[in-house]
């Protein structure tokens, strides 16, 4: 009877090899059930957004005040019209008025004794040149009176205008600065409010980013160690081979079996 012989082969790698899987599978174990763990609104949610400035909003508030011009408007408007130069007459135009006249009626009486003292050396006092005489010199007193007087209220007249005209220019020149000027000061609070708001989410992304690493780490250190023993695996680097062989006692029934195998082999070749 020939003898049966069993020939086992195993391929075992290295023992630094298999002990460093064994590590990185149990890492890679605990790294995913940490994962599984993290609570995501701790990473990704609201706390880790920049809240708005306070510049940002002063500059909101501010902005509710672009209208104010309308007030300046307001105002140059009741500095127009036929009318608006009354209110800015001077008060004291009409005293100076009749302070001038009364100073004018005294110098315009003092003339008439000159006219008399004329007619006397004339020989023609209390005649009807004399009487024309003091009738032209009335009228013509009467004349510079009147215009001395349309002078004056020109004059006045001439200042209310002037005076509203400035009103206006200036009312208007309000409403053009007024937005201008508030514009600039809401253009630059907004400027510092963006550049606060951005350092400050800035600083909440770099915690943000700290927390996720903080919150995958074991899983990342795993997935690190387990590309770093890769090559080893793959390749089966300082693998072992062990190779042995068996030749077992046959029993009665195992050569049973070989004779029956064998003639089952010739009956299948024959048929």
């Amino acid at each position: 009877m020939a003898e049966l012989a069993q020939t086992e082969q195993r391929v075992l790698p290295a023992p630094a090899v298999e002990a460093a899987s064994k590590v990185y599978l149990e890492d890679l174990a605990k790294g995913i059930g940490a994962a599984r763990t993290v609570d995501l609104t701790k990473i990704y949610g609201r706390d880790f957004v920049a809240p708005e400035s306070a510049l940002t909003q002063q500059a909101r508030s501010l902005a509710s005040g672009l209208g104010g011009y309308q007030q300046y408007l307001t105002a140059a408007q009741a500095a127009t019209g036929p009318q608006a130069y009354q209110q800015y007459m001077s008060p004291y135009q009409q005293s100076v008025i009749d302070t001038t006249l009364g100073q004018y009626d005294i110098q315009a009486q003092k003339g008439l004794p000159g006219l008399a003292a004329q007619a006397i050396s004339q020989g023609a006092y209390g005649g009807g040149r004399e009487g024309v005489q003091r009738a032209e010199y009335q009228t013509q007193s009467d004349l510079n009176r009147a215009l001395l007087q349309a002078q004056l209220q020109q004059q006045g007249y001439g200042q209310a205008q002037q005076l509203a005209q400035q009103q206006y220019s200036q009312q208007m020149g309000l409403a053009q600065a007024s937005p201008s000027l508030l514009g600039g000061q809401i253009a630059g609070l907004s400027t510092l409010g963006a550049g606060e708001t951005s350092q400050q989410q800035a600083l909440l992304e770099a915690q943000r980013q700290l927390a996720q690493q903080q919150a995958y780490q074991p899983l990342n250190v795993a997935e690190r160690y387990g590309a770093g023993i890769q090559p080893l695996i793959s390749g089966q680097l300082g693998s072992q081979t062990f190779s042995s062989t068996v030749t077992p006692t046959p029993s009665p029934l195992q050569n049973i079996l070989s004779i029956g195998g064998t003639l089952a082999s010739i009956y299948g070749r024959r048929y």
